[in-house]
């Protein structure tokens, strides 16, 4: 948690960028599925740029159950409604516990990130370990 927050603040300082949105594309994990939504990393996040008074917006696309497949099939329509400086990409849990081939998740994932670049966002991905009886 520390450490996306850090990166998150690190994209977020030096030079201005026109677009001060920062846009959360994950699953359940950026959702805040079955916490209350204050108590989700992603309020976190945006609290604690306000705290420091940035001027980001955090917008958040995440769905619960999404996997990187279907994120690479709406994140047209998600980088367009946002126009977002930052991507921040949290996808593949789900992949990984439905046993989706690992090759396949990179092409999915790559298709998002070329997608947000090619916006002139800067991307960051989060990752996660799936426990070895998992997918």
């Amino acid at each position: 948690m520390r450490s996306i927050l850090f990166s998150v603040l690190l994209a977020c300082s030096g030079a201005p960028i026109a677009a001060p949105t920062i846009l959360v594309y994950g699953d359940s994990l950026s959702a805040a599925y079955g916490i209350p939504q204050n108590a989700g990393w992603v309020a976190l996040l945006g609290e604690r740029l306000k705290q420091r008074k940035s001027n980001y917006t955090v917008v958040n696309a995440s769905i619960s159950g999404e996997t990187s497949a279907g994120g690479a099939t709406r994140i047209g329509a998600a980088l367009a409604k946002a126009q977002p400086a930052i991507v921040i990409v949290e996808l593949g849990a789900n992949d990984g516990l439905r046993g989706l081939p690992i090759a396949q998740m990179k092409t999915n994932l790559a298709a998002i990130v070329q997608a947000a670049k090619r916006q002139g966002a800067r991307v960051i991905l989060v990752g996660m370990q799936l426990p070895p009886n998992y997918g």
